[in-house]
């Protein structure tokens, strides 16, 4: 792709800019406004933020099958943004799927990359979150709350995938495209695409707020270079797999610096 076919919009600024809103607040622009109120409503409750929690990955119901089926359609909806960010690019001359690099081209590249990408952020951010529990400007996080039953697994690799193609697509490969196209200066896409990643992340903390938008100038920077979505996705989901499976199956008095 050139950068004339990045940057080159097929309807006017405004239609693009009106539409930019709609699909974030339909999706993680929407995350982030509950988080920012999540945020606030732990700071001003009783105690410190650190004996406060945020929880991922709860039950949604004590009957198993229900509390399933809840889970599955979760995480189906939730990726309908997705879609619909992919429809809406259509409108560019090209293929949407390679416009974004979320194509099958490059498996092995893929990967790698996204494997390297993954230590990358994974090994600094654990140490991040040490620090922010010492701290005390996190939240205690709990990253799994389903109960242990035979689904609760495959639910959190579901879960971490759909995590990471919600994000990626949206924060990175949508966004990015948008804001050229609507000839904003690079920096001021890299930090707004950083800084959306890490205010729906304000749940948690201000640990987990700077840990994401480190993460999100990284995996911007890294789409801007290289425009592909794919390997950002598989970094992503080994991240939340690690976090979210090895919260569920591994001691819990591993995770008690959290």
């Amino acid at each position: 792709m050139t950068v004339d076919e990045l940057t080159r919009p097929a309807v006017s600024r405004r239609t693009l800019g009106t539409e930019t809103l709609l699909v974030l607040g339909l999706s993680l622009g929407q995350s982030a406004i509950y988080a920012l109120v999540s945020i606030i409503a732990k700071l001003t409750a009783d105690g410190p933020l650190s004996r406060q929690t945020a929880s991922l990955n709860t039950s949604q119901s004590a009957r198993p099958w229900l509390d399933l089926t809840y889970q599955l359609l979760g995480i189906v909806f939730a990726l309908l943004p997705v879609l619909l960010a992919v429809h809406l690019l259509a409108r560019t001359p090209g293929d949407p799927a390679r416009t974004l690099g979320v194509d099958l081209r490059r498996p092995g590249s893929d990967l790698a990359r996204g494997a390297g990408l993954a230590a990358l952020i994974g090994l600094p951010g654990l140490a991040l979150f040490w620090v922010a529990a010492h701290l005390g400007i996190n939240a205690t996080l709990v990253p799994a709350g389903l109960p242990h039953l035979w689904w609760a697994v495959p639910v959190l690799i579901l879960a971490a995938v759909q995590n990471a193609v919600l994000e990626e697509v949206i924060v990175v490969g949508y966004l990015v495209t948008r804001l050229r196209q609507l000839s904003w200066r690079l920096g001021a896409v890299v930090t707004a695409s950083a800084l959306l990643r890490g205010s729906y992340h304000l749940y948690q903390g201000f640990g987990a707020f700077v840990g994401n938008a480190v993460m999100g100038v990284v995996f911007s920077l890294f789409y801007l270079r290289t425009r592909r979505v794919m390997p950002l996705i598989v970094a992503h989901t080994l991240l939340d797999v690690v976090a979210f499976v090895g919260y569920a199956v591994l001691p819990r008095a591993w995770f008690s610096w959290l």
